[in-house]
């Protein structure tokens, strides 16, 4: 079986598991009563979706994770050692999110994990995940600039590193605020990453990026407008992690600013939000993450999904654009 066969099984397995999942699942969620808690913290009109299901990752997890098991056999060579690290500090990830699920849904505390308890887990996941790369030789300290060329870090490196790794992890979060949203921007984000494989000829990272892409595209089935399923924290930081996965494993991680445009955009909102209203008692937005500020404009979710798409796949031209001038 040639390359292209390969992922094209790889995107189907991704997708066609994914998908199958949500029929035994999603009923058995029902009757679990894992239904999501709509906040006041949120647009009015989003209290009709109070009980939906969440922890609808647990739909994409097992799919994505056996479609890049299945790659990394029929590739065959060093792509699963290439691929392990990543995949580990994305599990992990999602088990930090279950956690918070679990506690949100089960224990009826609808905060769950504290801010500061999500963020120390998540950087002890972060510096183990570099620590992996590192002892097997597989992290510079050379950063590369997009369009502008290279610069050594040293050990600032490995600082920026783990301030990029836990941002775009919470921002991945951030963007999961309406239905279908996450699931589409990272699926541009996943194919985005197919491409710069390409380029760059890096076999590993596109069996990733495959999975990716058939996991999101699979959940989008029961995601989409309006939503039978949510993904969850459980979903949103397994995503967040492939994302900085696939970055680290290209060694582009500041190819997160133009593909990964519309997760540092939301992350962004939120934080010039709180910013704003703390120093003068105003707001920007008239909600953040900024997907609501066009809800409350009177956007529909199909059309900010459209839009923001769109946006995420001018950014991946200008990723794949400054790959080509490497």
């Amino acid at each position: 079986m040639g390359d292209t066969g390969i992922l094209l099984v790889i995107v189907l397995a991704a997708f066609v598991i994914t998908a199958a999942l949500g029929f035994p699942l999603i009923p058995y969620l029902h009757r679990l009563h894992f239904g999501q808690t709509i906040l006041d913290i949120g647009p009015a009109w989003h209290k009709k979706k109070q009980g939906t299901p969440t922890m609808g990752g647990l739909m994409f997890i097992p799919g994505i994770t056996a479609a890049v098991a299945a790659g990394c056999f029929l590739k065959g060579g060093d792509t699963g050692k290439i691929l392990f690290p990543g995949m580990i500090m994305s599990l992990a990830f999602a088990a930090i999110g279950f956690l918070d699920d679990y506690i949100k849904v089960v224990k009826k505390q609808n905060l769950g994990l504290t801010a500061r308890q999500k963020y120390l887990m998540q950087l002890i996941i972060a510096v183990f995940y570099l620590a992996m790369l590192y002892l097997r030789g597989e992290l510079s300290t050379l950063l590369v600039i997009p369009f502008f060329g290279q610069i050594d870090l040293g050990l600032l490196y490995y600082v920026l590193a783990v301030i990029i790794i836990t941002g775009f992890v919470n921002a991945v979060n951030l963007t999961d605020g309406i239905d279908g949203l996450a699931s589409s921007v990272t699926f541009v984000y996943a194919l985005v990453f197919f491409v710069v494989s390409g380029i760059l000829q890096k076999q590993a990272p596109s069996v990733m990026a495959a999975a990716l892409a058939g996991g999101c595209l699979g959940f989008l089935v029961w995601n989409f407008y309006p939503a039978k399923v949510f993904m969850g924290d459980t979903g949103s930081l397994f995503f967040g992690g492939l994302v900085v996965a696939l970055a680290f494993e290209e060694g582009l991680p500041l190819l997160l600013v133009f593909a990964g445009v519309i997760y540092w955009c939301e992350a962004f909102s939120v934080i010039l939000q709180v910013i704003s209203f703390k120093s003068t008692g105003k707001r920007i937005f008239k909600m953040s993450p900024i997907h609501h500020h066009f809800e409350m404009c009177g956007w529909s979710e199909i059309k900010i999904v459209a839009v923001f798409s769109f946006i995420a796949f001018l950014g991946g031209v200008l990723a794949i654009l400054s790959v080509m001038m490497l």
